[in-house]
């Protein structure tokens, strides 16, 4: 469910111009579904997927310690490949209706600012 998501959720920023240019970076901190960039943007995207409601909506599951950890995780790779240029993190969430075959996508931006 979750590949389907992220491959769900890179389709819909691709669409928006974005080239994702890494999936799923693992550190200790958790893993960085997709990054991707715009111009001299690099964004930072959590997908999150449900197929139902029984454990709410699925951007709820991105809470302060989640981005707490996405956000170390984020400091790693900028790190690591020495970028310098602007960043943000967001969270796409992905509801499926498994009966209908769709899929209903939320953006939310800018998830790691106080």
């Amino acid at each position: 469910m979750g590949r389907l998501g992220e491959n769900l959720a890179e389709k819909f920023l691709k669409r928006r111009n974005y080239e994702i240019i890494a999936r799923n970076f693992s550190t200790n901190y958790g893993e960085l579904d997709l990054i991707a960039r715009l111009g001299g943007e690099i964004l930072f995207c959590e997908v999150k997927t449900r197929s139902g409601q029984s454990f709410g909506y699925p951007e709820y599951a991105v809470d302060r310690q989640k981005i707490s950890h996405l956000l170390k995780a984020i400091n790693i790779y900028l790190n690591r490949y020495k970028v310098e240029s602007f960043w943000r993190l967001d969270t796409i969430s992905v509801e499926i209706n498994k009966e209908n075959k769709t899929a209903h996508l939320r953006w939310f931006k800018d998830v790691g600012r106080d």
